[in-house]
């Protein structure tokens, strides 16, 4: 059975404005359910000089991008990423599953943080198929057919680290009671500096980076359901020691308080 890939997280809110947009994601073939979180597509109608700009803060993945004919391989983008939309455009993309790329890289994952290469100078030649594949159709389900087929036929298996650290992100991503390092080592028992290397080679980033992010993702989440806010309880609820280093972390990661950004969510809504 393919599996819902449910709600996108990490996207910064964005005031109305005209023209049309749209974000999918599709979920792969359940054979490639270890390498691939899931496809994703994007398009937009901006006419008569209209424009948006969309803000995420990234998850701890890495993407294969294919716009306009080029594909390029993105690692993982460590601050707040901005893109301003204009005109008519499409772009797709594969977000790989924490720990199920590095098999196919070839390389420790955090050789591509913060970068965006050529995908065809990380990966070879095969992802040209992919490009030819979003060339010759714009129907979601053939597209997708065809790239599982590709990426079934060239990418690897994750190996048990690869596994392990994929089950351990996962963890951390959907249980709010691993806020910190040592709670991740008390479920897998482990040195602290081998936790660290297995993130740096299959993931990409430290562990500590990926809870802080989660932690991020959860208040935006939490943001668009409660009003008020109890500020100090809600930054103890996501780890924080105080409200103080929960309002600088937000700040530096978002670009304005926590609090600034919960008053523009209850002016759009």
């Amino acid at each position: 059975m393919t599996r819902d890939p449910g709600p996108a997280r990490g996207v910064l809110h964005a005031d109305p404005s005209a023209g049309a947009f749209e974000h999918a994601r599709i979920a792969p073939a359940p054979e490639l359910d270890a390498i691939v979180a899931h496809y994703w597509r994007v398009r937009w109608q901006l006419r008569g000089g209209l424009e948006q700009t969309r803000q995420t803060l990234p998850h701890p993945n890495v993407h294969l991008v294919i716009t306009n004919g080029v594909a390029t391989v993105s690692g993982v983008h460590t601050a707040r990423f901005t893109t301003t939309l204009r005109g008519d455009g499409e772009v797709f993309g594969i977000k790989f599953r924490a720990g199920g790329v590095r098999a196919t890289l070839g390389m420790p994952v955090s050789k591509l943080r913060d970068r965006t290469l050529p995908a065809r100078e990380v990966l070879g030649a095969w992802v040209d198929e992919l490009v030819a594949v979003l060339a010759r159709s714009h129907e979601d389900a053939e597209r997708i057919a065809a790239i599982n087929a590709v990426l079934l036929a060239n990418t690897r298996a994750p190996s048990q680290a690869g596994q392990r650290a994929g089950i351990i992100l996962d963890a951390i991503a959907g249980d709010d009671t691993l806020l910190r390092v040592d709670d991740v080592l008390s479920r897998w028992p482990m040195q602290r500096r081998t936790l660290e290397r297995l993130f740096d080679d299959e993931v990409g980033v430290s562990p500590k980076w990926v809870i802080q992010r989660y932690r991020l993702h959860e208040a935006l989440a939490r943001m668009t359901r409660e009003a008020p806010v109890d500020w100090a309880q809600f930054a103890q609820d996501l780890g924080y020691f105080d409200q103080a280093h929960f309002i600088r972390d937000f700040r530096s990661q978002v670009g304005m308080t926590p609090s600034a950004y919960h008053r523009r969510l209850q002016r759009t809504d």
